[in-house]
């Protein structure tokens, strides 16, 4: 008898933990979304001209002091595209990053500035995620002094490349508060219109079983041409596109699950 009083109480028990889960989930969330991200904007012209042709809710990541970034970026917000920072980030393998990086050895004050310089640099943005940052996004103390930073600015979200199995950015934004989210899928790491298909159809696929996806890609010709094939048979599958903050939003209600599958290996621009 005291046998089945315990099976029923852990019976009750684990309904009680499914019922929860399934209160979390909003009604509305049920058909699935995907995001993309173009990172690497603002250097070279004619490729990000037709990168920011793509059809639908595109996010765009600009990087800092890039030639072409401020023109782009209000092109960008005026045809109703969302707009990101793509901040430059040490890299485990230590290419140069750019104007407006981040590095080990700066102090906090210097990430400060750098932030604030690299933000200003680039109107209209609504978030921020890491370019290269193999090396920085691993190390907790770095991450806590640009995401406190982030936070105390109140109106950015942060997106993890996760250019590293290693990086605490996204727990350290998370800790910190602020709304993010983590790369799913690289979509070019090939420039191959095959690959880069395949790699967008895996994309879709992550977002049928845990909901929502994001992918990253760069205005590489090959993956403009592809993106745009693809993104006009979108609605075919199921899946919806929209813009990386709704994605983020969507992903506050709902635990992440674990990833299904380790990061990919990036190419260099990603780092």
């Amino acid at each position: 008898m005291l046998h089945v009083s315990l099976v029923l109480l852990m019976l009750l028990i684990s309904w009680d933990v499914i019922a929860e889960e399934l209160d979390a989930v909003p009604m509305e969330q049920a058909q699935p979304v995907i995001s993309i991200i173009i990172d690497d904007m603002g250097h070279r012209l004619q490729d990000g001209n037709r990168a920011l042709e793509l059809p639908g809710a595109v996010t765009y990541a600009f990087l800092p002091h890039a030639p072409h970034a401020r023109k782009m970026a209000e092109q960008a917000h005026a045809s109703g595209k969302e707009v990101m920072l793509h901040l430059p980030m040490d890299a485990h393998e230590g290419e140069k990053l750019g104007p407006g990086g981040l590095s080990l050895h700066m102090t906090q004050q210097q990430f400060q500035d750098a932030l604030a310089s690299s933000l200003a640099s680039v109107p209209h943005v609504v978030g921020l995620n890491n370019h290269m940052g193999s090396l920085l996004t691993r190390h907790p103390g770095a991450m806590d002094w640009l995401m406190e930073d982030v936070r105390q600015r109140g109106d950015l979200f942060f997106v993890d490349s996760r250019t590293t199995s290693l990086t605490v950015a996204e727990k350290l934004a998370r800790e910190h508060q602020i709304p993010s989210a983590g790369r799913d899928i690289f979509l070019d790491n090939v420039r191959e219109p095959k690959y880069i298909r395949e790699q967008f159809q895996q994309l879709i696929r992550r977002a049928k079983i845990r909901g929502k996806a994001i992918g990253i890609g760069h205005p590489f010709p090959e993956t403009i041409a592809t993106l745009a094939e693809e993104l006009e048979k979108l609605e075919e599958s199921g899946v919806k596109l929209v813009f990386i903050s709704e994605t983020i939003a969507k992903r506050q209600n709902i635990p992440r699950q674990a990833s299904l599958s380790p990061p990919q290996k990036e190419v260099k621009s990603a780092k």
